[in-house]
């Protein structure tokens, strides 16, 4: 058994210390907005935040997490960088398949939580790890400099 906590709520589940933090939260804790894309940690659609880092769930063991808290998609909208992502993100009605986009949002607040005012130079560096496969890039790139405008 171990205990998880998950968006602030404390969750026991019965997973093998080797189980992906990706497949902990989908199947385990029921919270499907992070996503499974490549499973090598290549593509950033299971983009979580550990403890305020990106970090990429498919290669994360769930034995490696400890006491640190994981935020997910569900509840980046909770916190101001993220509120101010997801606003630009309809605001400028970002997504195309939507795939990958819990991934974008989830690099993307964590960079405005830690830049409120970034370069193109800064988000291309921190979004270059996400993937997009419908190619949105200049519609997230514009979005991120909307929610930084916000701030």
């Amino acid at each position: 058994m171990v205990t998880l906590n998950v968006n602030g709520q404390m969750h026991d589940v019965d997973a093998p210390p080797d189980m992906p933090v990706l497949w902990v939260l989908r199947d385990l804790v029921g919270l499907t907005g992070t996503k499974f894309g490549c499973g090598i940690a290549q593509c950033g659609a299971c983009t979580v935040h550990l403890d305020g880092a990106a970090v990429r769930s498919c290669v994360l063991p769930v034995g490696a997490v400890g006491n640190r808290a994981i935020t997910t998609i569900e509840a980046v909208g909770a916190t101001p960088a993220g509120q101010k992502v997801q606003a630009a993100w309809r605001e400028l009605d970002v997504v195309q398949c939507g795939y990958c986009q819990s991934g974008q949002v989830m690099q993307a607040a964590l960079l405005l939580a830690e830049n409120p005012h970034p370069t193109d130079a800064d988000i291309d560096a921190a979004m270059a790890g996400n993937l997009c496969r419908c190619g949105t890039y200049n519609r997230i790139r514009a979005a991120v400099k909307l929610a930084a405008k916000e701030a």
